[in-house]
């Protein structure tokens, strides 16, 4: 899809098999859509799957050979958080921009919070305004929460089977109608108050957080259109708890949904400023633990916590991620992925509860702590465990499968 020049934020998802069914049929691609080559997937796409190279285990190169007889080589990286390096380049940020608050680390944070008394969001919003106009970072939280919004609705009403050989079978469409029963509804909207009106007791809001969840890691495994958050196969924690504290805590508003953005892109910062996002550097804790961190920051103060008891629902939800493994079975972003964006999902929002009846000044962890504690155990921990397939569930569960 890349080559072909399709943009990943507009190409409609439902024609994505097709497009590439064609061009398996046809074995030729329209290189970035204008210049046709010959293109075969099943022989010009190689796996190299007892390879590893040094600087990060998510490599792909491009090898080309020209008509004139010379030859192209480049390699990527995919390093976690929807961010791609090419080999050899000095990985550099936008321009310089002085922040009126330079944050760091979660002490950072803290510290302008208490000098300013804003509370997290409103000085991650200040910093945004640096960087472009105020209705612009509005805008784009609006467009991140519709898209998982779209991502969340269409999950929950697609059944079948998987692609890539696990045969794993989608199972938040089936929750969905079980839960609602013969309720109707029409669009996004009507299915929310439909769901709201089913109550608000444990089992039921339990089930339908792990709905929300396996709905959008259902859609990232079948090539549908998810936001990074703050990776792909962590993409269905924040949508979840950010679904759960809209339907479930009347927190339907622009106000409050963006506030819950900003707060919980704040805490990713800095767990990618201080350690990594990436399953292959860190293992799953660097992206559920991640995430779940995320999502509880942000429900706690959508919650009316104060800056202390953000931070330290973010604390909690890492702590209890520590030493998370990522070892997903044939190399498949599916079991045990799906189910754990469901876990990190619920981590978040107990962690979230917890900190709203605690005195964080009492607290024996702090965010930044665990932040250097998650880096510490990464670096110890064995390439099996980072997104190889190569220790844990993955070589555990005997299945015949191709690598991808």
């Amino acid at each position: 899809m890349g080559l072909s020049g399709e943009d990943p934020v507009t190409f409609a998802v439902d024609q994505i098999n097709a497009k590439m069914d064609d061009i398996a049929a046809m074995k030729r691609i329209v290189l970035g859509g204008l210049h046709e080559l010959p293109f075969d997937p099943a022989e010009d796409i190689e796996f190299l799957v007892t390879e590893t190279l040094p600087f990060h285990s998510n490599a792909l190169s491009f090898l080309v050979t020209l008509a004139d007889g010379n030859s192209i080589a480049e390699t990527y990286y995919s390093v976690g958080g929807g961010f791609v390096v090419k080999e050899g380049e000095v990985a550099g940020g936008n321009e310089s921009v002085e922040l009126p608050f330079p944050i760091n680390t979660a002490d950072d944070l803290l510290h302008w919070c208490i000098k300013t008394g804003l509370s997290i969001s409103e000085i991650v919003h200040e910093n945004e305004n640096a960087w472009r106009k105020e209705h612009s970072t509005r805008d784009g939280a609006k467009k991140i929460w519709s898209v998982m919004q779209e991502c969340i609705y269409r999950g929950c009403h697609t059944g079948g089977i998987l692609p890539g050989g696990l045969d794993v079978k989608r199972r938040a469409a089936e929750l969905n109608k079980k839960l609602l029963g013969h309720k109707t509804y029409s669009g996004y909207e009507s299915w929310t108050e439909a769901i709201r009106e089913g109550g608000n007791s444990f089992k039921y809001t339990l089930d339908w957080v792990s709905c929300f969840a396996l709905a959008v890691n259902e859609e990232n495994a079948s090539f549908g259109r998810v936001v990074t958050a703050p990776t792909n196969g962590a993409a269905g924690v924040i949508p979840a708890v950010l679904q759960y504290y809209i339907t479930f805590c009347d927190g339907n508003s622009d106000e409050k949904i963006l506030q819950f953005l900003l707060t919980a892109a704040e805490i990713g910062s800095i767990f990618k400023k201080g350690a990594t996002l990436s399953a292959a550097m860190g293992g799953c804790q660097a992206e559920i633990g991640v995430s779940s961190a995320m999502a509880a920051a942000g429900l706690t103060e959508c919650m009316g916590g104060t800056q202390r008891q953000v931070l330290m629902a973010s604390e909690i939800a890492m702590e209890h991620h520590l030493g998370l493994t990522c070892d997903p079975i044939g190399g498949l972003v599916q079991v045990p992925c799906i189910e754990r964006n469901t876990m990190g999902a619920i981590k978040a929002i107990t962690a979230s509860q917890l900190a709203l009846q605690s005195q964080p000044d009492f607290a024996k962890v702090s965010l930044d702590a665990v932040i250097k504690t998650m880096w510490d155990t990464a670096v110890d921990m064995s390439h099996k465990y980072k997104e190889t397939s190569d220790g844990g569930l993955a070589v555990n569960v005997p299945l015949s499968l191709p690598e991808c």
